[in-house]
């Protein structure tokens, strides 16, 4: 092993030079023609890169199996608990990136209790001994101790991306570690993570020398920073090119960054509003020259704490933008048009309700190459008014032909404007439209939400995931069921009409990998009905539906490959209860970590 870390061989190499050397020494013999074989399906292997494609592959047979897994760069593992660090380490030896996924999504909406699991510990723990040549991990909903961090940063010399995806556990202290001993980092991503102020300066901790820095997203870290060091980091990365900042850092520093970095392609903006103290007959910076010269801008976001009269700053960089995320902008119908009609090839743009149908109108009737939308609300409460309705939807429909994507919430929709959805974008593969509060039908007729979702699934061939909400019948679930073919991810939330509308769905959708079901009359009859389909299950959540726990045992009993979780709220006193069935197949014997509340059957 060479002297300095840095630069270990690489272990496909490696081998390859033993290999030769062996052969010349007369030490090994010359490939039988299998040996051959496979020294060929390896480097054939080499070029497939998709993870379905990969995993049909090694299915082949035995040799297939080996191969593959020797030419595995790229670890995916969807459910941490789905199989264990010492199961994956020795299948698969030559990992260069990680992707590592934790809690299931309804945890975003506290639906779990937060202490639940989901430990990266035991994990890096493994990788730390077996995988020196690690480069890149992806974290999604894990909790991730300083520690970890820590661990991760000394043990893997060439390590360069890091993204931390809503986990939470660790703090500035950890942030520190990584900044200080990655000396090869390009990316280090936190996104809608939970950050403590340990009171430590990680900026500063950067090199003083050039960095490799390609990307740096912050803005979920509610702390300040130091904004001389960020100034000086920035200035020394010649190769930024994504920057999101916090809210604590103000127009006025934006600008600053902005002119140390022209080459910026994503700029998250921080707060947008001035915090700084301009003395009497100062003129502030010229912000609008600062976005100018960012030619390569095409990603914009942030905007904290706006200030409206900041707003004409970005037109000289709209014309360019390919996606826009005034998701934290509380910004009103006329303020949105006064930017939305510079943005003709917008493809991605998220935005609060604020902004009114009519706001969304002007979206439709100028971005035409629009592929994602997503519209969060300002008030989430169940009895508000909501300033967004049919009216919008039906205007970006009419728009934007070309949406794949869209998230819409909204307190009142019509049966009507969902099924011009579904014949105006039939390219639709996500379609999640939520309507805030319990059992709302179509606002106009009165009638249930039924023929929407229906045409949805009926008319949007490529749809893959499905959120579903209002007042739905049975009868919705049989047209999902029946239509829904290629259905990988339904969401529900107060559905249903009995046991068949599940009934329906898992009897239904072949290709359905994660189920989620909350407040819905879903019993222990329609938990049976998907026996034969679990298995081929990512998960399956079901909250505050009307399963007994003899249900769940029958389930457990039936199917031993499968890990049954029964959660109940922490302070709970009665142990026999529960509020969350939540399965998951696994290779492993269940988890030992499981907290009290947490009862596997």
């Amino acid at each position: 092993m060479s002297e300095d870390r840095n630069e270990m061989p690489e272990p496909e190499v490696d081998t390859r030079r033993r290999e030769i050397a062996g052969v010349l020494t007369g030490e090994f013999q010359s490939p039988s023609p299998d040996q051959v074989l496979e020294n060929v399906l390896e480097n054939v292997l080499l070029f497939l890169t998709s993870r379905r494609d990969r995993n049909a592959v090694s299915l082949v047979c035995k040799s297939w199996y080996r191969a593959e897994a020797l030419t595995r760069s790229d670890l995916f593992i969807g459910n941490c608990y789905a199989v264990s660090p010492r199961r994956a380490i020795e299948r698969f030896r030559r990992v260069r990136s990680v992707v590592l996924k934790g809690k299931p999504r309804f945890a975003d909406f506290n639906l779990m209790p937060p202490n639940w699991g989901a430990y990266f510990t035991p994990w890096v723990t493994a990788m730390a001994t077996s995988y020196p040549w690690l480069e890149k991990v992806y974290l999604k909903r894990m909790f991730v101790t300083d520690r970890d961090l820590e661990l991760l940063a000394q043990s893997f010399p060439a390590f360069k991306e890091l993204v931390l995806v809503c986990c939470d556990g660790f703090g500035t202290s950890g942030l520190a570690g990584i900044a200080s001993k990655c000396r090869q980092l390009r990316v280090l991503d936190l996104i809608e993570d939970e950050v403590t102020d340990d009171e430590v300066d990680w900026i500063s901790c950067f090199p003083e020398s050039g960095t490799c820095l390609e990307s740096l997203i912050f803005d979920c870290i509610e702390c300040p920073i130091n904004f001389e060091a960020l100034e000086r980091l920035v200035a020394r990365s010649p190769s930024l090119r994504k920057l999101r900042l916090n809210r604590y850092v103000s127009i006025g520093q934006l600008y600053r960054l902005m002119i140390r970095a022209p080459q910026l392609t994503h700029l998250g903006s921080g707060s947008f509003s001035s915090s700084d103290i301009v003395a009497q007959g100062d003129q502030e910076p010229d912000y609008i020259s600062a976005f100018a010269a960012c030619k390569s801008l095409v990603c914009l976001s942030g905007f904290r704490e706006i200030i409206p009269d900041y707003l004409p700053a970005i037109y000289p960089v709209c014309a360019n933008l390919t996606s826009l995320n005034f998701s934290y902008a509380n910004i009103n119908t006329e303020q949105l048009k006064s930017v939305i009609c510079h943005c003709h090839k917008l493809q991605i743009f998220w935005v609060l309700d604020s902004v009114c149908d009519e706001g969304l109108q002007a979206v439709a009737a100028t971005c035409k190459e629009l592929r994602e939308l997503r519209v969060f609300p300002i008030d989430a409460r169940e009895d508000s008014e909501g300033p967004v309705s049919e009216v919008g939807l039906q205007a970006i429909s009419e728009g934007c032909r070309k949406l794949q994507s869209i998230l819409y919430f909204c307190q009142r929709m019509t049966n009507a404007a969902v099924i011009a959805m579904s014949k105006n974008c039939p390219d639709l593969v996500v379609f999640r439209l939520c309507i805030m509060g319990r059992h709302r039908p179509d606002h106009i007729t009165g009638e249930p939400m039924d023929e929407g979702f229906g045409a949805i699934v009926m008319n949007c061939k490529k749809l893959t995931r499905l959120a579903i909400s209002g007042l739905l019948t049975d009868k919705a679930f049989s047209y999902i069921g029946k239509y829904g073919k290629l259905v990988r991810t339904l969401s529900v939330a107060f559905a249903g009409d009995s046991d068949m509308g599940l009934k329906y769905v898992l009897e239904g959708c072949p290709k359905l990998q994660k189920l989620e079901i909350r407040d819905s009359p879903f019993g222990d009859a329609a938990l049976r009905s998907g026996l034969h389909h679990y298995y081929n299950m990512r998960f399956l959540w079901m909250s505050s539906c009307r399963l007994s726990r003899q249900g769940c045992e029958e389930i457990a009993r039936a199917m031993p490959g499968l890990v049954v979780e029964v959660i109940r709220n922490e302070n709970e006193e009665d142990k026999d209860g529960f509020e969350i069935l939540y399965m998951y197949r696994s290779l492993e014997r269940p988890r030992i970590d499981a907290p009290e509340f947490v009862t596997i059957l």
